[in-house]
């Protein structure tokens, strides 16, 4: 819901309230039998309040009057049907919120990242950090092992037979 003041302040100020599409503007005036006019149209409404339901961003000039006394209004409101909108205290808010979360998230994973770092470090591994060593080399499968001298018999009958 939107509130705008507009007028002269000689005369009175309207209050415009924008909601949507709807505009609705307040004459100055007291209570009483008033006319409104829009853009030369007179409104059959007696109301102080009156409302433009599907306004179309046209501007417009609107006067309330009652008796002699007159009170001009041109209306160049904008208006859209999904449009909100924010002051600036909520804006503020909503920045201060992003940096505090985004401050917070980050403290967590400094936070935890730090305490991982220590506990890698300590894990089981007994290796020196500093100097890479060689690896020795991989365990034979015992189903392959080498010929050694002496046993030869073991692997005799593997020979290919004469036919």
């Amino acid at each position: 819901l939107g509130f705008l003041l507009i007028g002269v302040s000689s005369q009175g100020e309207f209050l415009v309230e924008i909601s949507g599409t709807t505009v609705t503007i307040t004459c100055p005036l007291e209570d009483g039998d008033i006319q409104w006019d829009l853009s030369g149209k007179t409104q059959d409404t007696k109301d102080r309040k009156f409302v433009i339901k599907d306004h179309d961003s046209t501007p417009a000039n609107l006067s309330c009057f009652l008796g002699k006394k007159k009170h001009q209004l041109y209306l160049n409101a904008k208006v859209c049907a999904t449009c909100e909108e924010l002051d600036t205290l909520t804006v503020a808010g909503i920045i201060t919120a992003d940096l505090l979360i985004t401050l917070g998230v980050l403290i967590l994973v400094y936070y935890f990242s730090k305490g991982r770092r220590g506990r890698a470090s300590s894990a089981g591994d007994s290796r020196p950090r500093g100097q890479k060593t060689q690896r020795p080399p991989p365990v034979p499968n015992p189903d392959y092992e080498p010929i050694r001298k002496g046993q030869r018999e073991v692997y005799a009958g593997l020979a290919p037979r004469a036919l």
